[in-house]
């Protein structure tokens, strides 16, 4: 079976994980893979090569991707994920159309919401504490979408800034 990936990328906080649940649902149920099962802290974009060897080189060999989830909090349960080879299979997160992914991309969605209203959401999620990890998150952020243009190279750009 031909698994066809879409991607959708943009900053944290964007709006990316609400739109990738709507779009599974518009497409049969298709199954979510989240970049920040990949990504931590520690390591906010250079995971990438794990998500390429456990997950889009098998599924693109017609095989099952498996792979561990990060755990972002000390006590939580990462646990073990598997996707089975489906007609579609939803990418989400920052860097998701990344240049390493794109010859495995069908599909490549980029969120366009105002900076201001990214940190907003994403302290509002992680809490006030976090506002320096969200700013050195998003600095290596900007890094990604400086050298790779995601954006620019986006097969539909949607605006994450609006209600749906």
């Amino acid at each position: 079976m031909s698994t066809r990936i879409v991607a959708i990328d943009g900053h944290g906080g964007a709006g990316k994980s609400t739109l990738a649940e709507e779009l599974a649902e518009e497409l049969g149920g298709a199954r979510i893979v989240r970049t920040d099962d990949f990504a931590s802290w520690d390591v906010p974009l250079n995971w990438w090569p794990r998500l390429l060897e456990e997950v889009l080189e098998p599924l693109s060999r017609g095989q099952a991707a498996r792979y561990q989830r990060s755990s972002w909090k000390a006590k939580e349960d990462a646990g073990l994920e598997e996707i089975a080879p489906a007609p579609f299979v939803v990418l989400e997160g920052v860097s998701a159309s990344r240049d390493a992914f794109r010859p495995f991309l069908t599909f490549s969605i980029w969120v366009e919401t105002p900076r201001e209203l990214c940190l907003q959401r994403g302290l509002e999620r992680d809490g006030e504490q976090a506002r320096v990890q969200w700013e050195e998150w998003m600095a290596e952020e900007d890094e990604y979408f400086e050298r790779e243009q995601p954006r620019a190279r986006a097969d539909l750009v949607l605006r994450g800034d609006l209600d749906r």
